[in-house]
């Protein structure tokens, strides 16, 4: 599996997390999340798979608490792996991010996760905003293989 990011650092314990992430097509472009903390960063919408649910469960449980949207038809496109420090849990994780690309379908209001905001943008404008290599890689193959399907239609 793909790694993005820092490798792991030698000696260290990194504790497995799985998380859910959509690629989030839309008439206005691509749905992301702006988290303010621990830094403002602009993210691919998901997180944490808890325990007792299924990654598509978290996936449409996340995007709906980071977005207010709710979202239809998840069809993962891949995985990849970063190591990082969660500050949030005060956590080094081996995170496995699993990416979806689904359909946002409806908006029931803001975010209602707190420090969250729902925005729009182009897949190019996503592409130098995203925080991480690895959701910026899959936007790009997800947008060359959208350009592709365009071209045949």
């Amino acid at each position: 599996m793909r790694r993005f990011g820092e490798p792991p650092e030698s000696g260290r314990s990194y504790r497995l997390r799985t998380g859910a992430y959509a690629i989030l097509p839309g008439a206005s472009g691509l749905l992301l999340t702006h988290q303010d903390a621990p830094e403002p960063e602009i993210q691919l919408p998901g997180g944490g798979v808890d325990p007792g649910e299924s990654p598509v469960q978290a996936l449409i449980r996340e995007v709906y608490e980071e977005t207010g949207w709710r979202i239809a038809r998840p069809m993962r496109l891949g995985a990849y792996r970063r190591f990082t420090y969660m500050p949030e849990y005060d956590l080094w994780a081996e995170k496995m991010c699993l990416i979806y690309m689904a359909l946002p379908v409806r908006c029931y209001g803001p975010p209602l996760e707190p420090g969250h905001t729902a925005l729009w943008m182009s897949a190019e404008e996503a592409l130098s905003h995203l925080a991480n290599s690895g959701d910026r890689d899959f936007v790009d193959r997800f947008s060359s293989y959208a350009t592709i399907f365009q071209k045949r239609r």
